[in-house]
């Protein structure tokens, strides 16, 4: 059998989080990837590929409604299909 669905092209910004206007459901029917300076990152909640950071969330620290806070880690940024 053929896998009959297209995968679409990555953009420049993606959240995993469906409250954000960045989120794009249809991308994560298939496994996504992100490295971040060469080594990759299973953590990452948010990516912009312009602007060299990936968002990761904190150990600990929580907001004022139980979300996890929220890292900027900047460098070099590649995301692709697995």
């Amino acid at each position: 059998m053929t896998d009959s669905t297209e995968k679409l092209a990555l953009p420049d910004r993606l959240s995993v989080n469906p409250r954000s206007p960045h989120h794009v459901a249809a991308i994560f029917d298939h496994d996504i990837g992100i490295t971040v300076n060469g080594k990759e990152r299973f953590d990452v909640e948010e990516y912009c590929i312009s602007e060299g950071w990936v968002k990761v969330p904190s150990h600990k620290a929580l907001d004022r409604r139980g979300q996890p806070l929220m890292m900027t880690v900047k460098g070099t940024i590649e995301a692709f299909y697995k």
